[in-house]
């Protein structure tokens, strides 16, 4: 299952994509936002996060103007590698080569038609490991160290 959430900056981005996702036979849970209200991105940001991390959905993706605060937020939650992609190249290597479990996309960036192809590609993407899991391991390292030690 998918999670997926939202600024208002992107809601009416992310309701064509939820009804695509339908259209697909894709399930997702939608953690908001719920309206065109001004609200802020890094709600939505932590919301998909931590269904992620606590094993509720596998994958999310994350919607705003550009794609990267609410990106930025995702990434502070620890388990999660949150890629900004416009292009299905970038999307394709986030997920071979990164093991991406968010895909974040710039409702004011990229259009809709091109954010389904994104989101296409990045859903039959498969992580390649091998060389890639060994990096992806460095990362988390990191990740872990400043946990330990927050000012390292």
């Amino acid at each position: 299952m998918l999670a997926i959430g939202s600024d208002h900056a992107a809601f009416t981005f992310k309701e064509e994509i939820k009804a695509y996702l339908t259209e697909k036979g894709i399930q997702f849970k939608d953690f908001g936002c719920h309206s065109e209200e001004r609200t802020d991105y890094p709600i939505y940001a932590e919301k998909v996060a931590n269904a992620i991390v606590n094993g509720e959905c596998q994958r999310g993706l994350l919607f705003c103007g550009t794609g990267i605060g609410i990106s930025l937020a995702a990434n502070k939650v620890p388990g999660i590698r949150a890629a900004v992609c416009s292009n299905c190249y970038t999307a394709a290597m986030s997920r071979q080569h990164n093991d991406a479990n968010i895909l974040a996309i710039g409702a004011r960036v990229v259009g809709i038609d091109l954010a389904k192809r994104i989101i296409d590609t990045w859903l039959e993407s498969e992580f390649e490991g091998g060389r890639h899991h060994d990096r992806v391991e460095l990362i988390t390292a990191i990740e872990v160290k400043h946990l330990k030690n927050p000012t390292a």
